[in-house]
């Protein structure tokens, strides 16, 4: 529904950036206002603008990947074209009523063959830029202490990654970078917080090649995942989903089979006990729990009956309830979701949202800590924004010592 109520203001903004087009090919050269030079140009510009409608509506195979990957491209690209344009023709509009101006020569056909070149290159630059940052996977440190006993550990070194929506934007290789960033910090312990898949598991590059990469993870007590709103088989176009509200959106039993083959031991509402010196809790989604769990279980009940000595970490897809879970007895609430906005301005009103958008912030006594993410959703780009690993170096010191 959400797409369909878009849809207008889709057709509008892609109306005005092809008339803006126009003017602008008309003011560099006679040429480029020929019908047959307008007719061409109007041809390119449906293919890439329906490109992401098109592949919806195409059967699973390559052509669809291809379709869905360029208009994931193009959603980037007309973000910055429409922010571009549209601050131009802003400032154009408030110079105009300048006096101090020579508005005869602002109006003139060379200048805004000038503005608009300038404007192509802002919107080439800084696609560029969004599309090459995406693929350079960083490393993000953290240090806390938990004044618990760890058991026979003193420090626990964990990675923590979310938000590899696996499918038509990231495939094998985005894998690969990231198995070598998670080898390279040589954790004890690996925790990936939902989104996993980006909703359709037949949009896996290659499903085996896939998990053989991830079984190549490395670490002392193992991978751990929970679910996010993601990880659940619907179809998607332009980040709305379809297939309404009667029909019980979860995961798919290949998404689940597809984890126990790279080694990845899901978490769905559960905790386990490791080397009998910490608990580790994975929740489910809060707003899709998944395939066998109506509603998830409340902070409280995460903690009753465990032992409130020992270090208790929690994996949720959704930094909700900070509150909530340090009251509860958490110690560590580690967290993926927010994409930290993924592209700017996003990025901006990201923190209007979430309480923790991104990064670090202490609740009481417990530790939160939200990824960036690894992957994307949607425009195939980052711009303000980065992947990242995040590298958690966690000191147990008793209260008594």
């Amino acid at each position: 529904m959400g797409a369909l109520l878009l849809s207008p203001l889709y057709i509008l903004l892609s109306v005005y950036l092809l008339h803006r087009l126009f003017k602008w090919m008309a003011a560099c050269h006679g040429i480029l206002a020929k019908i047959w030079v307008r007719v061409t140009v109007v041809l390119l510009y449906l293919f890439v603008a329906s490109a992401m409608l098109v592949g919806f509506f195409l059967p699973n195979g390559k052509l669809e990947r291809l379709m869905k990957l360029i208009g994931n491209y193009w959603l980037g690209v007309m973000l910055y074209t429409v922010l571009t344009v549209g601050a131009a023709d802003l400032i154009a509009l408030i110079l105009k009523r300048c006096k101090r101006i020579d508005q005869e020569k602002l109006r003139s056909r060379k200048v805004f063959a000038c503005v608009g070149a300038l404007c192509i290159l802002i919107i080439a630059g800084v696609s560029t830029y969004g599309v090459l940052n995406a693929r350079v996977i960083r490393t993000t440190r953290y240090e806390v202490e938990v004044p618990k006993d760890g058991g026979e550990l003193d420090t626990l070194r964990v990675a923590l990654v979310a938000d590899m929506h696996l499918g038509y934007n990231i495939g094998c290789i985005r894998m690969q970078n990231m198995v070598k960033k998670i080898n390279a910090i040589q954790p004890d312990l690996v925790v990936i917080a939902g989104d996993i898949f980006d909703n359709e598991y037949e949009a896996l590059e290659d499903e085996e090649r896939l998990c053989e990469i991830l079984r190549g993870i490395e670490s002392k007590y193992g991978v751990y995942a929970c679910y996010g709103n993601h990880d659940i088989e619907e179809k998607i176009l332009a980040g709305f989903t379809f297939g309404g509200n009667s029909k019980e959106k979860v995961s798919s039993p290949e998404m689940d089979e597809f984890l126990e083959k790279s080694n990845i031991r899901l978490l769905r509402d559960e905790y386990v006990l490791i080397d009998d010196s910490f608990y580790l809790y994975g929740r489910p989604d809060a707003e899709r729990p998944g395939r066998g769990i109506r509603q998830r279980k409340t902070p409280e009940e995460i903690t009753e009956g465990l032992d409130p000595a020992k270090p208790l970490i929690v994996i949720d897809h959704e930094p909700k309830e900070l509150q909530e879970l340090s009251d509860a007895g958490v110690d560590i609430d580690l967290c993926g979701h927010t994409h930290d906005g993924q592209v700017f301005p996003l990025n901006l009103t990201c923190r209007l949202v979430w309480e923790n958008a991104c990064g670090y912030i202490k609740k009481g006594n417990m530790h939160n800590i939200v990824t960036s993410g690894v992957g994307l959703f949607g425009p195939n780009m980052r711009v303000g924004t980065i992947p990242e690993v995040c590298d958690i170096e966690i000191t147990f010191q008793s209260v008594s010592e």
